[in-house]
């Protein structure tokens, strides 16, 4: 499925376009996320979601190409449960352009998605990462308002750099069953009103009946 996002980051372009080429810096600020290994253009990572009781984990690589003219980047991903069968694979596309509040981040997410997350339509997915969008649209506020020059990466000894000594601490797992629940509600609203706009009917038409 093909969903699509917008968020506004408070910073001129050029500093947002600095701010995306760490993906150290900018990789924490995704709800779930946890960034392993980073090595020039390729990386891994962990996610984990939620879906009502049960946890999921995704290991992961990808890599990421950028278009400095364009302020384009784009990120090829891929992940399998680290307990299961279920799989993911996106390709990423996120541009930048100035706008009045900042910089606008258009992101054209291609999914394919297999497993408990798949049950969740196109609809209810788009509206899900909306709200993952905005979370991390808000973390990366919150780290260009207080986080100060980016620390340079260490190296192993193989010369892959790393972003941290020892393994990275398990992400938080967002909760998609939570994030999802508002928008099921709301479209189960119409249909529930107009379950009860009959009811009310009926009452009516009987009480009519009767007298």
């Amino acid at each position: 499925m093909q969903l699509d996002h917008s968020f506004t980051v408070p910073a001129g372009l050029d500093d947002a376009w600095r701010l995306f080429q760490e993906l150290d810096r900018v990789a924490p600020c995704m709800p779930g996320a946890v960034l392993d290994t980073l090595d020039d253009d390729s990386f891994t990572g962990r996610v984990k979601v939620k879906v009502g009781a049960v946890q999921m984990s995704y290991r992961g690589e990808g890599t990421v190409t950028r278009d400095g003219a364009a302020r384009s980047m784009f990120l090829d991903l891929s992940g399998s449960e680290t307990r299961g069968a279920g799989t993911a694979s996106a390709r990423v596309t996120a541009t930048l352009s100035a706008a009045p509040a900042g910089t606008l981040v258009r992101v054209r997410t291609d999914l394919d998605i297999t497993g408990r997350p798949a049950q969740f339509g196109r609809g209810i997915m788009t509206e899900v990462g909306d709200r993952i969008v905005q979370q991390f649209a808000t973390r990366l506020e919150e780290l260009l308002r207080d986080a100060g020059p980016a620390p340079s990466p260490t190296s192993t000894t193989s010369g892959a750099p790393v972003l941290r000594d020892g393994p990275a601490p398990e992400p938080e797992a967002i909760d998609l069953g939570a994030a999802a629940l508002p928008v099921l509600l709301r479209k189960a609203a119409a249909p529930a009103a107009a379950v009860l706009c009959a009811v009310v009917v009926i009452q009516v038409l009987r009480r009519r009946a009767r007298g």
